[in-house]
């Protein structure tokens, strides 16, 4: 989706008051929408309500809806409360409630906040209604205008102002193709919304981008990309077309954290060119999390609240723009379910390759992007059938419990407290998970014998994850993370060296790793780094 800015200019002044009280209006109506959808009204029905009630036809009344949708989807998925929305800003609502605060800087301040919360009006396009019904583009002896619906069967013409700025402008490409749809009357959808700012009424277009056929496939292999917020990084991974690491590369995103908003769009533009330039010079695809299918927080990395205040704008913001710039050049773009990628990528491939969970996470999401299902490994399944390890483990997480019973009696810190009730409702879900495992297979209810033993590691199999196999790999990670990987931890807070799985992995020595009390020197050098 590109979006273009330009400056209207009006015949009279009477057509820009009657522009700027229908902005007025469609931002009420938003408003007033978004109130009632979090009172559970259904679509139909509030359009009718909206239109009646702010008198705007019922087109622009379901924009509003629409629009007011978007801010509740998105409140959501930031993680955010949805009633505590002030339209306009929150930043400016907070300095505006500052009683010192008079004279000019108060006077532009208010003038900036009536703009932000009155100056809006959005209508979405219709290849079927010439581009769009309500704010429509139209050529008058030559000159580009802007058709606003005003009324019922009333328009005010308003002159788009938008010189090119250089050459290879995309504005200019847009009004060639208004020009060709008018001649040929092939036309395509627009989105058009106006916005109030310092006394100007701009009209912001969207249109959809027309990308080139992708040169760079998935047959040469893939770079995957998993995103992580602690360290907050970017880890990519080489993947071979037979699904094995080539090789790996870890971008910081630290300098987004401190930068302005303007600074942090250039920031991420240029992370944005730094994978695109790796995928073109490698000749490889690019796979990558489909984040519409991340529950914000719960990526099991111990830092949920932190993993929820960036994903609230870096990582979707750098994702997509590299998912634009590498479409751009030719490069196919791959986005999966990251479900377990972590889980898996840390107990099967960070152990076998020596790398960190990250870059093992981005080798996950490469291989399935490639088609490749990821099994069980042979001696986790051992691992998972030897009751003599299960009771081990059981006993690993009680004592666990009861360490963390005995700190929360001890703390009086109320925040210190929250983490730690956190880690131990974890700790028991993990105990809960464990118990029920060691039930079954006591009981005779493991595994079907069916399943075949073998554990395929390269075998291209398409399709998802099944139910027992997710159940398995819970089962694991309950069974390893407190046992073995936590209590030696040599990084607080986060498990960061996954070498002691090694001997598990290989030969299902889980003495050996238990027992194992410092790090492996070596670890994370054992495969080429990208250039």
């Amino acid at each position: 989706m590109i979006t273009l800015q330009c400056l209207l200019e009006f015949q009279s002044e009477e057509d820009r008051r009657k522009v700027l009280d229908l902005m007025r209006r469609f931002s009420s109506a938003e408003r007033y929408g978004y109130r009632r959808l979090l009172e559970g009204w259904p679509r139909e029905e509030l359009k009718k309500h909206l239109a009646q009630i702010f008198q705007v036809n019922t087109r622009y009344a379901d924009d509003a809806v629409l629009k007011a949708s978007a801010v509740l989807s998105s409140c959501r998925k930031r993680g955010q409360n949805p009633t505590k929305v002030v339209f306009g800003g929150r930043g400016l609502f907070e300095k505006l409630k500052k009683k010192h605060l008079n004279g000019p800087r108060r006077e532009e301040l208010e003038r900036e906040w009536r703009e932000k919360r009155q100056g809006n009006l959005y209508s979405r396009g219709d290849k079927r209604k010439q581009g769009n019904l309500n704010l429509r583009f139209v050529w008058i002896k030559g000159e580009l205008y802007l058709r606003i619906n005003v009324g019922r069967r009333e328009w005010v013409y308003a002159r788009v102002v938008r010189p090119a700025k250089r050459e290879k402008d995309k504005w200019i490409g847009f009004v060639w193709d208004l020009y060709k749809a008018e001649r040929s009357g092939e036309w395509f959808p627009y989105d058009v919304e106006l916005k109030l700012k310092n006394g100007e009424v701009y009209a912001h277009v969207s249109v959809d981008e027309e990308f080139p056929p992708a040169v760079i496939t998935l047959e040469n292999g893939v770079i995957g990309i998993d995103v992580n917020a602690y360290p907050f990084h970017l880890a990519l991974a080489e993947v071979s077309p037979d699904g094995n690491l080539v090789g790996h590369e870890r971008i910081s995103l630290h300098e987004l954290l401190s930068a302005d908003r303007d600074k942090r769009e250039y920031l991420a533009w240029q992370v944005a060119y730094q994978v695109v330039s790796l995928a073109l010079g490698k000749g490889k695809a690019i796979a990558m999390e489909d984040l519409e299918k991340v529950p914000k927080g719960r990526r099991g990395d111990g830092f949920p609240k932190l993993r929820q205040k960036l994903q609230r704008w870096a990582y979707r913001s750098v994702l997509e723009k590299i998912e634009v710039l590498a479409r751009r050049h030719g490069v196919a773009v791959e986005k999966r379910d990251p479900a377990f990628t972590s889980v898996i990528g840390k107990f099967k491939y960070a152990p076998q390759y020596l790398v960190d969970k990250d870059v093992a996470g981005a080798l996950v999401i490469g291989r399935r992007a490639l088609g490749f299902e990821e099994k069980l490994p042979e001696a986790y399944r051992c691992l998972l059938r030897d009751e003599e390890f299960l009771l081990y483990a059981l006993a690993e997480l009680e004592e666990k419990v009861k360490k963390l019973k005995r700190e929360l009696k001890g703390e009086e810190n109320e925040w210190r407290k929250k983490a730690i009730k956190a880690k131990l409702k974890a700790t028991r879900g993990e105990l809960k998970t464990l118990r029920a495992h060691l039930r079954a297979l006591q009981s005779g209810e493991g595994e079907p014998a069916s399943r075949q033993p073998a554990d395929r590691w390269k075998e291209p199999v398409r399709g998802r994850l099944s139910g027992w196999r997710i159940k398995a790999w819970r089962v694991l990670s309950a069974a390893l993370t407190v046992p073995v990987l936590e209590k030696f931890s040599h990084v607080k807070g986060t498990v960061r060296d996954f070498s002691p799985l090694r001997p598990v992995l290989v030969s299902g020595d889980w003495e050996r790793a238990a027992r194992r009390s410092v790090p492996v020197p070596s670890a994370g050098a054992a495969v080429q780094e990208c250039s």
